[in-house]
Parts: structure tokens; C-alpha cells; sequence
């Protein structure tokens, strides 16, 4: 009985126990949610459920994630009241960027007045699948991504996703 070349293959896969690649899940803000280590305070899922959601991931001596942090700032300040949270992830790059207190000195620098968890296991970067710094993880009110943004001179594009996040009810 000759057996055709596609269906010999079909039962090479099915018998060897693979399949295809499944597509990985959407990213989500659950890491943030249970994540433990936090420089002022933890966001409580209560602080994200409903509101527009900015994941910076970024490492204080990087010199594009310090470009971010103005535009960061006055988002903060001018969109915090219209339901937009800012949370930060700390990444470090080195082992001088790892030191927490070197981390709390130079978020007082940078001004970063938002929550920021300290991922040195780089367990928030893996569970985004981060690549570089900074990286920009832009949530809608249903805790959906709809937005990432790496690398900087990209703040006419975040401000422009974070206004239409805000007006879509």
C-alpha cells in the first residue's frame, strides 16, 4: 500500500506528540497586578481596573529612557485626573543599576512620582517579553494592549494613543 508524502508527515507529527506553535496570549497587566517589590507604593488593582494603563519599562542610566521621562512627567500630572495610571518598571542593565538605593536616588532625580516596581530577577521584562529599554506598554480601559512604543522621540505618539484611550468610554 503506497502511503502519500503528506499523509507519512501527518503521522510523523501526530506519533512524535508535536504541534504547531501555539499563539502566545496577549500581554496583560496580571504581572503588574501580582508583582511584590515596590518603590513607594504597590498599584492595587483597583488603581488600573477601568483607567488607561502606562507600562514604562526602563533602567535609570539608560540615556533614552531619561528622553521618556519628561513627556512621562507631564502626562502624569496633566492626565492622572482623566483616569490615565502610569506604573514604572525598573529593569536594570548593570549591577550599579540593581542597588535599590542607587534606584530611589535617581527616581528623585529623574522626578518620577508614580509607582515603580524594581524587576532586578527581570521578571516583569520577561513576562512582556522586553527587548530594549525604554519600552512602552499602552493598556485601554479593558486592560487590553493596544500599544507599544520602543525606544524614544516617540512622545507625539504615545500623547496621541493616551487622548484616544482616555475618550473611548
Amino acid at each position: 500500500m503506497k502511503v502519500s508524502p503528506l499523509v507519512a508527515l501527518a503521522a510523523i507529527v501526530l506519533l512524535a506528540g508535536t504541534a504547531p506553535p501555539r499563539a502566545s496570549a496577549a500581554p496583560t497587566l496580571e504581572p503588574i497586578a501580582r508583582y511584590g517589590d515596590w518603590i513607594s507604593s504597590r498599584p492595587a488593582a483597583s488603581d488600573l481596573h477601568g483607567k488607561v494603563v502606562l507600562v514604562d519599562i526602563f533602567t535609570f542610566a539608560c540615556y533614552n529612557c531619561k528622553n521618556i521621562t519628561p513627556n512621562l512627567r507631564a502626562l502624569y500630572r496633566t492626565k492622572k485626573s482623566a483616569d490615565l495610571e502610569i506604573v514604572g518598571v525598573h529593569t536594570p542593565e548593570t549591577p550599579y543599576e540593581s542597588d535599590r538605593a542607587n534606584v530611589v536616588e535617581n527616581l528623585k532625580t529623574l522626578g518620577i512620582a508614580w509607582p515603580v516596581a524594581v524587576d532586578n530577577e527581570h521578571v516583569l521584562w520577561n513576562a512582556y517579553d522586553t527587548e530594549y529599554w525604554p519600552t512602552q506598554l499602552i493598556f485601554d480601559r479593558h486592560g487590553v494592549l493596544r500599544k507599544t512604543v520602543i525606544g524614544d522621540s516617540q512622545d507625539a505618539a504615545v500623547d496621541a494613543e493616551i487622548a484616544k484611550l482616555i475618550a473611548e468610554r
